[in-house]
């Protein structure tokens, strides 16, 4: 697991913390005191603001509070990331697939929608113009079919079942996936916020906002990125473990950032690090982290 975490942006902080009150508007006081935990200077919250507004990813009321604006099929999922088990099924071997050569292969935009498009829905390329991934989740071909569209994939591109993969082939699809980084993140990760859970209550009140709210979204990350594979390419029980612990923490963080919410008449039982349902779209690719 890379250690390295990247410091917020004026923007991630302002979508985060929207989305822990996602009904009730933020004054613009509480964003800047929030960004200055992060040094972020005052500017360059108001900045990241205004391109906000810009792009309706967030709205202002007539008082000058804001609050997020319309939803995404990535949103979506993110902010559903304690209930990531309840979308996958027993596997029964057979896989999905999605056919790309008839696509693109210069609009380099449509390129980079499909790609996030498929990376975020667990898909990896088997052979040129053929992406797979199990078909393990509960919505099935059809489930899938929609999502990858809201997800951004050009709707000509098929998507199919196929169930009777060649010994070789389906070796080779299962290994498609590292499996032993997905573990080890899954360990890494549980470990931590379960050591910082026990840690954040002896903190200085800021150092344990910040520790929970960097930690907490580099977890909710790592689960809203995973591919959500079945037995026996991972073991299930260590990402249920990691959600479980993720679970406990989200409501450690919450505590975390009681007073802070409530000094600015939030409702502080949504604070901390609870949804960072942001959709920014650096990172996906990468499989690294919403930015």
């Amino acid at each position: 697991m890379n250690g390295v975490v990247r410091p917020p942006t004026g923007k991630s902080v302002i979508l985060d913390l929207l989305s822990t009150t996602p009904r009730q508007a933020m004054p613009v006081r509480a964003l800047v005191a929030a960004g200055a935990l992060f040094q972020i200077p005052e500017n360059n919250v108001r900045v990241a603001l205004a391109r906000l507004l810009a792009a309706g990813l967030v709205t202002r009321d007539e008082r000058g509070c804001y609050r997020l604006g319309g939803g995404s099929a990535v949103g979506a999922q993110v902010a559903s990331w304690r209930s990531v088990e309840s979308r996958v099924r027993p596997w029964k071997g057979a896989w999905l697939g999605v056919h790309t050569g008839g696509l693109s292969r210069t609009d380099r935009r449509a390129l980079a929608r499909r790609h996030r498009a498929l990376r975020f829905a667990g898909f990896r390329t088997l052979v040129p113009g053929l992406e797979v991934r199990p078909d393990n989740l509960v919505d099935g071909i059809d489930g899938m079919r929609s999502r990858l569209a809201a997800l951004g994939l050009e709707p000509p591109a098929p998507v199919f079942l196929i169930d009777d993969f060649d010994a070789a082939t389906d070796a080779r699809a299962r290994g498609l996936w590292d499996a032993a980084a997905l573990a080890t993140t899954y360990r890494e990760l549980r470990t931590a916020v379960e050591r910082s859970e026990a840690r954040l209550p002896t903190l200085p009140p800021e150092r344990a906002m910040v520790e929970s709210f960097l930690l907490g979204g580099r977890a909710i990350h790592a689960i809203a990125l995973d591919p959500l594979l079945p037995e026996p390419i991972v073991r299930v029980a260590d990402r249920a473990e990691l959600v479980a612990a993720m679970r406990r923490y989200d409501r450690a963080g919450r505590r975390a950032w009681a007073a802070f919410m409530a000094g600015f008449g939030l409702p502080h039982l949504s604070a901390g690090v609870a949804h960072h349902t942001h959709t920014p779209t650096d990172g996906l690719a990468a499989a690294g982290g919403l930015a």
